[in-house]
């Protein structure tokens, strides 16, 4: 297992959110660990893309899969991810509309 730091877990965390499943999937766990079969009901997606997304978190050393009994449950990797989550839903983003469309793809 690799260890990172600085530029290299920005750029992670931020491959990790890009997608607008994982980013929910984060905020979810930010609020408490959960079960996939859970998380995938109440982000209504199948059981099967919840699997693939949580791999991709997993492989990106944002979430930890936690056996408990017969079944896994999911947290953040680390309970400072949930501060920092938390923090930048409070960010206020001044966009140039004519760079980056409403959906945050980059238009340049």
């Amino acid at each position: 297992m690799e260890t990172l730091t600085h530029a290299p877990v920005l750029a992670r965390f931020g491959y990790a959110v890009s997608d607008a499943t994982r980013a929910r999937i984060l905020l979810a766990l930010a609020d408490s660990p959960a079960y996939p079969s859970d998380l995938a009901e109440s982000l209504a997606v199948s059981r099967q893309r919840m699997s693939n997304h949580l791999a991709c978190l997993r492989g990106c050393g944002l979430v930890v899969a936690v056996p408990d009994g017969r079944r896994t449950r999911y947290e953040l990797a680390d309970s400072r991810l949930g501060h920092a989550i938390r923090d930048l839903l409070g960010v206020v983003l001044a966009v140039d509309p004519a760079c980056c469309a409403p959906d945050g793809t980059c238009l340049v």
